[in-house]
């Protein structure tokens, strides 16, 4: 079984992330089990989909949190897509998430996460990431100690360095 990190632990990942086709069908929602289904597909059925229970959502870089709303608020879990080390959309994304739409639940990075990119992610309010298959989940899970302070302010911590220094 795949594994992910959540709260700095390595956990076996039994959700399961839907995609629509490539002609933009919506994907068949299993009965059972976890899901995790595309943005566009929970606002279609959202009503049958929040009946069903253990359903997640998904977001990919160019989709807009606000679509969501206070809805975000109600799951347990939102996923944010990271396809490219280079695109950095998802840091913002899970920022609003956290910061602006009131969500507390279980905010999972996928894609291209790995080792180095996991402190920043946790800054930006992710607590859950699932790691590339060519990297090393033990390894990657010490990315998470890299740094033991930071200067700015944050999802993770809101005052920034100099405040504490000065509330101190």
């Amino acid at each position: 079984m795949p594994k992910l990190i959540i709260d700095r632990q390595i956990v076996d990942n039994t959700a399961t992330l839907l995609r629509s086709a490539e002609d933009g069908a919506f994907a068949a929602v299993p009965a059972q089990g976890t899901v995790i289904v595309p943005l566009a597909q929970y606002l279609a059925q959202k009503t049958e989909l929040n009946a069903r229970g253990d359903v997640g959502v998904w977001f990919a870089p160019d989709d807009e949190p606000e679509l969501l709303g206070a809805d975000a608020a109600a799951l347990s879990l939102i996923a944010v897509e990271f396809p490219a080390f280079t695109d950095g959309r998802g840091f913002s994304i899970g920022r609003l998430l956290r910061e602006r739409y009131g969500f507390t639940g279980e905010l999972r990075a996928f894609g291209d996460v790995f080792k180095d990119t996991l402190n920043y992610l946790t800054r930006c309010g992710f607590n859950a990431f699932v790691i590339r298959e060519d990297k090393d989940i033990g390894e990657a899970l010490k990315g998470l100690d890299d740094f033991t302070e930071s200067y700015q302010s944050s999802v993770a911590q809101p005052m920034p360095l100099f405040r504490r220094r000065h509330a101190s």
